[in-house]
């Protein structure tokens, strides 16, 4: 998938205004011309990030590489160390870069899962609305069968964007949904399948291996389906997502995460948490904000500038 449009970076600094202003603020403060590089500075600098729920292991880290490098530069300055400290928070977030996979002959079949109220569905929806401007046919599958509203909410953003949703009565099979909806996108050749499925409490082993159950269903019908299961963090709750993430990835085998609400919340260290806890699974797309151009690739780079600019 193609990155956002030039105007996504004003967005993104929009978006992480809560973050800029009560992480990056007090960050570029501490690093203002004048203060020195010290063993003091280094504690106001671990307190920042620790309460961004960067993480100990991911701030000691990071503050470790600071110092390493501002010995061998010569560097004594905190203006100088802003400089540092942007590259390598950029540098640790590059390794959570990643494109969404997608099907050497279509239908491409994408998993969402994550645990409730993380916007998961909205997700699934923006998604959509990016396919659909791509020029690509999409299908919509409810197989979030326990709620009956679920399935009424998708249905409703699939009369909005124009495309089509498979459904059950509720409290049939989700797999059986799954099922059916990568059988109908093979009959009518359609490019793109969204299933969209209930949220799941990440501690509940039985919930978990009935996506398990879905992940082998979908997979008998389509070999090499789903080509992503991509799961809804939501950034407000900080170092919770990480252990979402963990269990998610045992469980299910996560291949991307989709990291929502960054624009509410001043924790988005849990990026380099993530990176540094959950290494091999990537941030695919960042939402920051309702708007339904909110929802673009995660670009490290254009983060780290947002958050320093």
């Amino acid at each position: 998938m193609a990155q956002g449009p030039p105007a996504w970076f004003g967005r993104l600094r929009q978006g992480l205004e809560k973050m800029r202003r009560e992480f990056g603020g007090r960050l570029k403060d501490a690093l203002a011309a004048g203060a020195r590089l010290d063993a003091a500075l280094l504690e106001d600098l671990e307190a920042l990030l620790v309460q961004a729920d960067a993480g100990i292991p991911a701030t000691t880290d990071l503050l470790g590489e600071l110092a390493r490098r501002a010995r061998e530069s010569g560097a004594r300055s905190a203006e100088a160390a802003r400089a540092v400290m942007e590259e390598i928070i950029a540098e640790r977030l590059a390794a959570l870069a990643g494109e969404l996979s997608e099907a050497a002959r279509p239908p491409t079949v994408y998993l969402l899962v994550g645990v409730n109220g993380t916007g998961k569905t909205t997700s699934l929806a923006k998604l959509a609305r990016r396919f659909r401007a791509q020029g690509r046919s999409v299908l919509l599958a409810a197989a979030d069968t326990f709620r009956a509203a679920a399935a009424e909410q998708l249905v409703v953003w699939g009369e909005r964007l124009g495309v089509p949703v498979i459904r059950q009565a509720p409290g049939a099979d989700p797999a059986a949904v799954a099922f059916d909806a990568v059988r109908a996108a093979l009959a009518r050749g359609i490019d793109v399948v969204l299933v969209d499925t209930a949220g799941r409490l990440h501690t509940r082993s039985n919930l978990m291996d009935e996506l398990a159950k879905l992940r082998r269903v979908v997979a008998r019908e389509l070999p090499g389906a789903p080509h992503e299961v991509l799961l809804v963090l939501d950034a407000t709750t900080g170092l919770n997502a990480v252990q979402q993430a963990r269990l998610f990835q045992q469980s299910v085998g996560v291949t991307g995460i989709i990291l929502t609400k960054l624009d509410g919340t001043a924790k988005g260290g849990v990026l380099l948490a993530v990176a540094r806890e959950v290494p091999g699974v990537p941030v695919k797309l960042i939402g920051v904000g309702e708007g339904p151009d909110d929802l673009q690739p995660f670009d490290p780079a254009a983060f780290a500038r947002a958050l320093f600019d």
